[in-house]
């Protein structure tokens, strides 16, 4: 069972820290709303993927992907709302006294595990690679540690955006801080939409 763990620590840190949406997410809103701010979304995206991680080794996630159309579907309308996200982003008001609509709420940070094709893929091969099967004491270990440490990299990309938020108050730094997230997040987008064609 150690190595399990080790092998599951080691795969969740490698799954969560790298960037995708929901990090470049977490890291604009530690900037301009605060650490405190990135909780709901960060949450959200915990359980969001931990809930993706139940129905995928309950059989769900291969009924999902066997059919393409399906998939396409689910690509396609992660794809809108990380553009929705990043137009958001980019086009918030660029100060730090930014309004709480401009911040990602734990919906929002839950509906993206389930739209994101980086989240289905850690989900699926995940699943597959360290064979787990619902009921199975396996599966309660990887859930439990995935979520601690797939939680705290998220920490750290809005604990890391808190932190910098300083270099960018000065003149038009935040909002162009915002325009190239923002940007990112959209052009993460269409590419996770042509990779569905």
């Amino acid at each position: 069972m150690i190595a399990f763990i080790v092998a599951t620590v080691l795969y969740a840190l490698s799954m969560s820290i790298t960037p995708g949406p929901t990090n470049i997410i977490m890291m604009t809103t530690g900037v301009n709303h605060g650490f405190k701010s990135t909780l709901p979304f960060a949450t959200g995206a915990a359980t969001g993927f931990t809930a993706l991680v139940l129905v995928v080794s309950l059989g769900f996630g291969s009924v999902l992907t066997e059919n393409e159309l399906t998939m396409q579907i689910i690509g396609y309308v992660g794809a809108v709302m990380i553009c929705y996200m990043g137009y958001k982003i980019a086009f918030s008001k660029g100060d730090m006294s930014a309004s709480s609509d401009d911040r990602p709420t734990f919906y929002h940070g839950a509906v993206l595990q389930w739209l994101s094709p980086k989240s289905w893929i850690a989900c699926l091969a995940g699943v597959s690679a360290f064979n787990l099967t619902v009921g199975g004491e396996r599966l309660a270990v990887y859930m439990v540690v995935y979520m601690i440490i797939g939680y705290s990299c998220v920490l750290v990309w809005g604990y890391a955006g808190s932190k910098i938020s300083h270099f960018l108050a000065a003149g038009k730094n935040l909002r162009i801080f915002n325009y190239i997230m923002g940007a990112s997040l959209v052009i993460v987008a269409i590419y996770l939409a042509m990779m569905g064609n």
